[in-house]
């Protein structure tokens, strides 16, 4: 077995109750095209060839490359090595799928990536840290900037969970499944994406802060001037940020 490099935040995951469990969930059809990330030493490809049309994987780590291309010779792989930040999404079919057991330190970035990408997966189904897995799929009481950036593009729904005892070698924490489906339509219509986050991390921006103080901060106005503009917007100015759902930020940028 290749050992895992820490650099790049490789974890082997073997365990075939676990694999399964991830193919399961992404509903897998033989007309999906499916994009890999990370495929390492190819335990997870190897389910996805047995269920998808198409598998495209994209690995950084160009010493597991040829291995790769050997193991599944002939088979309906396409393998790219290079950064998945950088990938051209623009190729592939407008209903194409994620799976991937993904590095922790990837997550936040990658989301971002393909939340907003021109051409956005139909659905993603990733292994990420437990932790991070509970706050993407949060509601409102327990939301965060992470949450509500994917949310707007994705419902969410938490996986099985894969204890870190099945990784080789075992990370620090445990590891949760999350499912992202992408949204028929888009929630708002004609958002300015941009102006809407700028607003969400204004919120944000102070956590333990009641919303008129943290968006004042976060925006440079007065308490005052922040205020008319929650309560313009139909919202208790006295919630903090990870309270209010995606709707009642919609209406804070549309007063705004």
């Amino acid at each position: 077995m290749t050992n895992p490099k820490k650099s790049l935040g490789q974890h082997w995951l073997t365990d075939e109750q676990a694999l399964e469990a991830i193919v399961e969930a992404a509903e897998i059809k033989r007309t999906d095209t499916v994009l890999e990330i990370g495929p390492g030493l190819g335990s997870l490809t190897h389910y996805l060839l047995g269920q998808a049309g198409h598998v495209i994987a994209v690995e950084l780590d160009e010493t597991l490359i040829d291995s790769l291309r050997q193991k599944f010779a002939d088979q309906n792989l396409t393998l790219r090595q290079g950064d998945i930040l950088k990938f051209d999404l623009s190729d592939l079919p407008s209903a194409y799928k994620v799976v991937a057991n993904i590095p922790y330190y990837l997550t936040s970035n990658l989301l971002q990536m393909l939340s907003e990408a021109a051409n956005p997966p139909k659905m993603m189904v990733l292994l990420v840290q437990e932790e991070v897995a509970e706050r993407i799929a949060a509601r409102p009481g327990a939301m965060s900037l992470l949450a509500v950036s994917v949310q707007l593009y994705y419902e969410s729904e938490l996986g099985v969970v894969v204890p870190a005892k099945l990784f080789e070698p075992p990370p620090k924490v445990d590891s949760q499944v999350i499912v992202l489906r992408r949204h028929q339509k888009p929630l708002f219509h004609e958002l300015n994406t941009k102006k809407f986050f700028w607003l969400v991390k204004a919120g944000f921006s102070e956590r333990r802060k009641k919303l008129r103080s943290s968006l004042a901060g976060g925006l440079g106005i007065s308490r005052e001037k922040a205020e008319k503009l929650i309560v313009a917007a139909g919202v208790d100015a006295n919630l903090r940020a990870q309270q209010l759902s995606l709707e009642q930020w919609h209406r804070i940028y549309e007063a705004l």
